[in-house]
């Protein structure tokens, strides 16, 4: 089955008394690391943060596994601690006792892992695809010349509406922000469970209130944020299903609970094959996006292995059976050759449409300093201003 991401619902916690840890034990000093150089013989295991869904060994499905392979290629076993939130990954990777040799990290705490030094650069030399990679998501996590990630899915924020009872064909994000339209389908209405919607309100807000200056849609002073949540606080009494789990998007068009939504690629390519009368756009203010990345720990006790990972992970064979098990888009797209995922998917998810992917505007956490002459809000404003706005 497919994987529940379940994104911040809570103020951002950077510790949390979680019990247990990784392979190593006693106290690491986090220090400025440099990428490794060079890749040595691997340690016999390697010990990973992921969601459910992105490590698979044939238990949910004995046709689906990477993982078994992987450990008979290289020797090294993979020790899985599965994150039910961001902050809870975030916890897991910045607690000094835990030794995670690798986390597969989210927009919303990609960069405060990198600005905490739980993570450290990663040597593109050492990981063969990784010139495979789509070049837009290879320079998201790079600071100052050094490369912190290796992108592993990433996905677009789309407009979906049901052909039946839609009319005309929307063409901007006007229809489900705009509260003015949105009440058409007022009680059939679908949001994504997330403060990063406030980040798609913003791109709506930023052509069409053009008063509020707003440039980075992940990028709010104080002002700005508090117009995102009105108009979410609008929109609230005709929203059908804020969707946490993918699969509730769908539950809502399939059973025609739902007339018009935000939702991923995802969501219109299943029930576009199941037959149903849905249609994904673009709109013409442009879309949001996210990805998904594997990143090295401060603390890896199994460098070596962890490598050897990151290899597997980015090779096109894995990045097939990842994209195919979780519907997602992979980040490299030779997954898409002949004889891998099928071209109809390929060309739902834009995989290797570089000039679809230069328009999308990923996410990342927002951050108090985005700006030299203003101060912005951050993530814990944005998870209050969100919880808040949607009731």
């Amino acid at each position: 089955m497919r994987r529940s991401r379940m994104l911040a619902a809570a103020v951002m916690a950077t510790a949390l008394g979680l019990a247990g840890c990784s392979g190593g034990g006693g106290d690491h000093q986090t220090t400025e690391v440099r990428a490794a150089q060079t890749m040595g013989q691997g340690e016999g295991s390697v010990s990973l943060v992921s969601w459910n869904g992105y490590l698979e060994d044939g238990a949910n499905d004995p046709r689906v596994d990477w993982i078994t392979p992987f450990e008979k290629k290289t020797k090294c076993k993979v020790n899985i601690k599965y994150a039910a939130n961001p902050q809870e990954m975030l916890a897991l990777m910045s607690k000094p006792n835990l030794h995670y040799d690798g986390v597969a990290a989210t927009p919303e705490i990609a960069g405060k892992l990198i600005t905490d030094k739980q993570v450290v650069p990663v040597n593109p030399d050492l990981v063969d695809s990784y010139k495979e990679l789509e070049p837009a998501l290879r320079s998201q996590l790079t600071v100052k010349g050094k490369h912190y990630a290796v992108p592993f899915t990433w996905g677009a924020n789309l407009l979906m509406y049901d052909q039946r009872t839609v009319r005309p064909q929307p063409d901007s994000w006007a229809a489900l922000f705009d509260p003015a339209q949105a009440k058409r389908y007022s009680g059939h209405l679908v949001v994504r469970d997330s403060p990063l919607t406030l980040g798609d309100v913003a791109l709506y807000l930023r052509a069409h209130n053009r008063k509020l200056h707003i440039k980075d849609p992940f990028a709010l002073t104080p002002k700005q944020l508090s117009a995102a949540a009105n108009v979410i606080a609008k929109q609230h009494p005709m929203v059908k299903t804020y969707w946490l789990n993918p699969s509730d998007a769908i539950a809502a068009f399939a059973t025609g609970e739902a007339s018009l939504g935000e939702v991923w690629p995802y969501q219109v390519d299943v029930l576009s094959r199941s037959g149903r009368p849905v249609a994904g756009v673009t709109p013409r203010e442009g879309v949001t996006g996210w990805m998904d990345s594997w990143m090295i720990g401060a603390r890896a006790d199994h460098p070596n292995c962890m490598y050897q990972w990151l290899n597997w992970a980015s090779s096109p064979e894995v990045q097939q059976q990842v994209a195919q098990w979780d519907g997602v888009a992979p980040a490299n797209p030779e997954a898409c050759a002949p004889d891998r995922l099928r071209p109809q998917f390929c060309s739902a998810y834009h995989v290797g449409d570089r000039a679809y992917l230069s328009k999308v505007l990923f996410a990342r956490m927002p951050a108090a300093s985005c700006a030299k002459d203003k101060g912005c809000a951050d993530y814990a404003d944005w998870n209050r201003a969100w919880q808040d706005a949607r009731g």
